[in-house]
């Protein structure tokens, strides 16, 4: 990986952005001022930190004044020379693991497409020396963490490692890499650690010991040779070390730099970014525009992966501030209020104390919580507090005659003084001290009025060992992501800010993007290294495929465009029965009514029943059903008696409930209908919002007729036989496979979720699901046998005999976790199958399986390079396949975006076939040239066959349906992945989370549980 020295120029001068960028500005229409940025002057190349700004807009479709540049051909070489000795082997795995790819893909329209990755060079025989890095826990018997961590590894370098500094990269957390080797085998340092801004004459600095070992070294050549090879049976056990070497050296610039926020491990976001690139979310949180960098190897090159990233920021400054404008769009729910505070770093400026240079230092600290009626009750004289998130006025700590508070033994009070030793065992002395007020001691102490004793004083130490700070003497620190769950407005404004065209995502890529992350100019790091990013995006081949006609009842058929069609005048091609169904109406007290009178509502419950009859669902006239008016407070228990005096009356028990929600609170009341409804009772319900409901629209009332007919058991749509493959042997179960797992907020007891979905029939119109309860964050499926028996044994009900294959599209599994998916689930899903088929089945090797990991989090993205190959967002056309150029020769994977976005840039689905008895050992048959073109088109034409909807969707529909059942079950968990912001921690279980949850309360009832009831 190479080039001419006298080419190579660190430096890069820019003059034009058709240099720099794969377009240029161009004027266009104003008819998008909505997603465009506001900022200065249009693109002018390298080093511009803006994007698009005034009248001018970008389109992706040329560059300066000539054609874009072609495919890279040096790869394209390797490609087909992979591909040809593939076909000539007799291996058929990858190591020994992964199945090699049966050659790339030929079917389909040609199209040449940039994608948002550079290219990686490094000059000479690069060679990383990697050292691990561990420091010893604290005087408090913990290991630094966090920021902690990287201040530890700061001081290293510069106290010890000063002379090859330049040399040097890390994560700033556990390794090292240099590029020199520092002749070290193990070591250890002690490092003295300071917060910021202090020096020799603070007492309380700290000294933690920090060993470095060898871990050996990696040459970068190596990898490229692997990755030049064409040859099948290379063994290379070394490449995920030297990229993660790589990362760290291409992301150590941005995580050195001060100005620069850090977000996990690869998303960097300017602290200082312009009002272009910032936008305020309101309620104390603003959004800042980042990238996303990676480091990844593809056929014959090294390719750095950076895209576009938008995170929720607390706003800087004061506390207080920040309080009040959360109070005043959240409401002034303390517990709320406490968990978006929980863990925020502030500055507290009432303590002065400055360096040796005369700069004040900052005492930072964390916040903990709010005051709480509970602080202190070990201590000798327990702070007052009368009730949870009490103001200053209110709480009073003990305050002994030396002025010392009671509140921060052994280190310093709200005073900062610095507090005495902890006392040993045994009874203390009686103190002659007294109680204050938080307002008092600072007005007394530091002159200090507070202007809002009634705000919360905040927590910064432990509900053991409190120590209380009013919020007015603190500064919030810049850079910290907030965690937190955003509210409707704020996810409203965070949308809009985020989305916008594909061409303005592009221009920042490579403008702002490469800026940000030190590639120009480039940065000392990577000079050092001999290593250049070259900011420009790559191009590489697609292939649009044919879409598939959509066949309704009758010779209806329908020739999608743009990956959608209009079923006006169509029936559903398997109709459903529904012979008793009536509807529940929920309305909020106090809240809107959408209908004028109860006639009205009766007036839009027959236009929808006539749409239902006229898409072909055969019913009766809907009974009368109930309207229920309910409070926040008996919501839970209103609902479920309403559904319950449904299921009672034998006589006119409903086959189906329409229910008809409150906008207002309208999650908490689903929530509780379904799982009144799938869980308890066993009734197919269909939930639909009044407000839209209200309007009467025949394309709504279509849309909830898809979910009807679903889950009555009905086919809505379906392909042509010849367009399924191997599916239309009917021999073949397809299943979808995903885990959920506890997102921030949640409690500490929630568990992961599993959910399975599978075909029953060769039309793939009908997946019922299973759900079960694992360990919380476990990604592999645990008891996976067991939930495939469930669906073998449906598949056979309905069909009289077990598929002799099965397709397994896996959703939710990270890169990393590929091979545990072989070690862990692979296993299951074999004894699954030995535990139900028949010896006969089994000795002749079946059922054959093939898994698909399917991946949706992925940061690829293509972008047209031509103005007649860009759909109307300026997104590459629907059916947009790519397997070449982003890609590794040897793995049998690629890129498809099946979906036109409504807006903003499409993100294709990655597929990953890391597993296959079918379709390597099949003969292909015509039209197809390879496995590669029958696997990619039947995954394609798969996802026309998303039955909630009349347009292809942007996953297949087994990876699709298992993704909703998950989310299903976070509905009937909704106590532990949402719990109730309203209790306060005083209470028992609120402190540690609800108890841990029942493996019944996601056990789909027997009525329901072979239907589509997550749909």
């Amino acid at each position: 990986m190479s080039r001419n020295p006298s080419e190579r120029g660190h430096v890069r001068a820019r003059g034009r952005g058709d240099h720099s960028l794969p377009f240029h500005p161009r004027e266009v229409g104003r008819d998008h001022d909505s997603n465009r940025d506001r900022g200065g002057g249009g693109f002018r190349g390298g080093r511009g930190r803006g994007g698009v700004g005034g009248r001018n807009d970008v389109e992706v479709f040329s560059q300066g004044d000539g054609p874009p540049p072609g495919v890279d051909m040096h790869v394209t070489k390797i490609e087909n020379e992979s591909a040809i000795r593939i076909n000539q082997t007799t291996t058929k795995t990858l190591n020994g693991k992964f199945p090699l790819r049966p050659g790339f893909g030929v079917m389909g329209r040609e199209v040449l497409l940039w994608t948002n990755y550079f290219k990686l060079v490094s000059y000479g025989d690069l060679v990383l020396y990697r050292y691990s890095i561990e420091i010893s826990p604290g005087g408090d018997g913990r290991v630094p963490i966090g920021k902690k961590a990287k201040r530890i590894v700061q001081l290293l370098l510069e106290e010890h490692f000063q002379p090859h500094q330049s040399d040097i990269a890390t994560d700033f957390k556990s390794n090292l890499i240099s590029r020199n080797d520092l002749g070290i085998e193990e070591q250890s340092y002690l490092v003295t650690y300071r917060a910021d801004d202090e020096d020799e004459s603070v007492p309380n600095a700290k000294q933690y010991r920090v060993r470095l070992q060898s871990t050996g070294s990696l040459t970068v050549s190596e990898l490229m040779n692997y990755l030049t090879s064409s040859q099948t049976d290379l063994m290379f056990g070394s490449k995920e070390q030297i990229i993660q070497a790589l990362n760290i050296v291409v992301g150590h610039y941005p995580k050195a730099a001060s100005t620069i926020a850090t977000v996990t491990t690869n998303r960097h976001f300017d602290q200082n970014a312009g009002p272009q690139d910032r936008k305020s979310l309101g309620a104390g949180l603003q959004v800042i525009r980042g990238f996303f960098v990676s480091v990844r190897a593809a056929t014959a090159r090294i390719l750095v992966n950076v895209q576009v990233k938008n995170m929720a920021f607390y706003d800087e400054g004061p506390l207080d501030k920040i309080m009040h404008a959360y109070i005043e769009q959240n409401g002034s729910n303390k517990v709320i209020l406490a968990k978006f505070l929980k863990k925020l770093s502030v500055d507290v400026t009432h303590l002065t104390r400055k360096n040796r240079s005369g700069r004040r230092i900052r005492r930072i600290k964390t916040i903990q919580g709010l005051a709480n009626r509970d602080d202190g009750r070990g201590l000798a004289h327990p702070p007052i507090v009368p009730q949870y998130g009490a103001g200053a006025k209110e709480v009073q700590f003990f305050l002994d005659d030396a002025g010392e508070s009671a509140l921060a033994k052994p280190k310093s009070s709200v005073s900062g003084k610095k507090g005495k030793k902890a006392s040993k065992a045994g009874p203390e002395p009686p103190s002659q001290g007294k109680y204050v007020s938080v307002y008092d001691f600072f007005l007394q102490r530091h002159g200090i009025t507070i202007k809002d004793p009634n705000l919360p004083v905040v927590n910064v130490r432990t509900q053991n060992d409190p120590s209380y700070i009013p919020a007015e003497v603190c500064e919030v620190l810049p850079g910290q992501p907030a965690m937190s769950k955003l509210s409707p407005l704020q996810t409203t404004r965070m949308i809009g800010f985020a989305v916008r065209k594909p061409t303005y995502n592009a221009q920042s890529i490579a403008a702002s993007g490469g800026h940000l992350l030190g590639f120009e100019p480039t940065n000392p790091t990577l000079q050092a290294f001999n290593i250049d990013v070259i900011p420009k995006l790559i191009t590489v081949p697609g292939r649009v495929l044919t879409n598939p006609n959509i066949k309704y009842a009758g010779t209806k058929s329908v020739n999608p465009q743009s990956g959608s069609w209009n079923m006006t005048s169509a029936e559903f091609v398997t109709k459903a029965n529904l012979p008793k169904w009536t509807y529940l109406r929920i309305s909020l007290q106090g809240g809107d009514s959408f209908w004028q009178s109860e006639q009205d509502f009766m007036n839009t419950m027959d236009n929808f029943q006539t749409t239902l009859r006229q898409r072909g669902i055969r019913l009766t006239d809907y009974m009368i059903g109930q309207h229920i008016v309910v409070g926040l407070q008996n919501l839970e228990l209103e609902v479920d008696k309403a559904i319950h005096r449904f299921a009672i009356n034998s006589q006119r028990r409903p086959n189906l409930i329409l229910v008809i929600l409150p906008e207002r609170e309208m999650a908490s009341v689903y929530n509780s209908v379904k799982s009144v409804c799938d869980i308890k009772e066993g009734i197919l319900n269909v939930c639909v919002v009044d407000k839209k409901f209200s309007k009467a629209n025949e394309q709504y009332f279509t849309n909830v007729g898809l979910k009807f007919n679903l889950k009555l058991g009905g086919r809505n749509h379906s392909l042509d036989p010849t367009k399924l493959g191997i599916l239309r042997e009917k021999k073949t179960m397809v299943v979808g496979l995903d885990v959920t797992h506890p997102s921030p907020g949640s409690s500490s007891n929630a568990p992961s979720v599993a959910g399975i979905v599978a075909s029953v029939d060769e039309w793939l119109g009908q997946w019922p699901a299973d759900l079960q309860i694992q360990n919380a964050r476990q990604e592999m499926v645990d008891r996976l046998d067991i939930l495939l028996k469930s669906r073998l044994r449906l598949w056979e009900k309905r069909n009289g005999t077990l598929p002799e294959n099965i397709l397994i599209y896996r959703d939710g599994v990270s890169e990393g976790s590929y091979n545990l998916v072989l070690e862990q689930e692979l296993p299951q899903l074999r004894k699954g199958c030995q535990d139900i088929y028949p010896a006969t089945m089994t000795k002749a090797g079946k059922p054959r399986m093939t898994i698909v990991i399917v991946g949706k989090r992925h940061n690829t993205r293509f972008y047209p390079t031509k103005k007649e190959e860009a759909d109307r967002s300026w997104n590459p056309p629907n059916g947009t396949v790519v397997d070449r150029g982003v890609t590794e020769a040897l793995n049998w994977d690629f890129f498809l975006q099946a979906h036109s976005a409504i807006q903003g840039t499409a993100r294709p689905a990655h597929y990953y076939i890391i597993y296959d008895q079918i379709f390597l050992e099949r003969k292909v048959q015509a039209p197809f040239k390879s496995a590669t073109d029958a696997f990619e088109d039947l995954t394609h034409n798969m996802c026309y066959l998303f039955g909630r909807a009349t347009k292809a969707v942007s996953i297949c529909p087994p990876a699709y349906y298992a993704d909703l059942v998950c989310d299903r079950a976070r509905c009937y968990l909704s106590g532990w992945f949402e719990p109730s912001p309203g209790t306060s921690p005083s209470a028992s279980i609120a402190g540690e989370g609800p108890r841990q949850p029942d493996s019944n309360l996601i056990r789909i009832n027997p009525n329901v549980c072979d239907t589509m009831f997550y749909i």
